[in-house]
């Protein structure tokens, strides 16, 4: 039971902290961590945000990226706010073209991926669902990565992760499967992250 209550502690630390430094969400912490630990985004970067509603990862990536950057976001709703240096397509993914998603760029340095599907209640089936949304992040960075890129995707833990890191293994030179601290203790949530696309 304590470590239950340590755990509802840091979500809400988390919270608070989000609330005060002006993020739209805590899942920003995951991103920093991740960033942090893997060195994926730098100033200047190209960054395709996927599923980015509500907006806490396209401020992360605005800020490493700077003045000089892109940034891209995707989601199928619009933001509560808008996020200043930040392109926003309000469309569901698997409608857009590579070249909608480009947005005149040659490539992208990031491809991130917070998507998360619509959960039924029933594990097997919201497993399956996830896995298929990392999957199309995954298809899309191997069409959209410039060399030596990065990806970043959330996928819920399941049978299916094993077969998408080894998809990965074969494209990037170094893959990671990461849980955040900022996670919340009781999620299935996993992050795969990939460094150094090999084209």
């Amino acid at each position: 039971m304590a470590s239950l209550r340590d755990r509802n502690r840091r979500h809400d630390a988390f919270f608070r902290k989000a609330r005060s430094e002006g993020f739209a969400a805590r899942s920003v912490y995951k991103l920093e961590e991740i960033d942090r630990r893997v060195h994926l985004l730098r100033a200047g970067a190209r960054v395709l945000d996927l599923g980015c509603r509500p907006g806490s990862w396209l401020q992360y990536a605005c800020k490493v990226a700077g003045p000089h950057g892109v940034v891209v976001g995707v989601d199928r709703q619009s933001l509560p706010q808008p996020v200043a240096g930040a392109r926003v397509l309000v469309a569901d993914i698997f409608a857009l073209s590579d070249e909608e998603l480009l947005c005149g760029q040659a490539a992208f340095d990031v491809v991130l991926s917070d998507m998360a599907p619509d959960t039924t209640g029933i594990r097997a089936t919201d497993q399956v669902r996830s896995a298929a949304l990392a999957e199309e992040a995954l298809g899309r960075a191997e069409r959209l990565l410039a060399p030596l890129g990065g990806f970043v995707a959330k996928v819920f833990q399941s049978p299916e992760v094993a077969r998408i890191r080894a998809r990965m293994s074969t494209r990037f030179s170094e893959v990671r499967l990461l849980k955040p601290e900022s996670s919340r203790g009781e999620s299935t949530e996993l992050y795969l992250v990939g460094k150094g696309f090999l084209p």
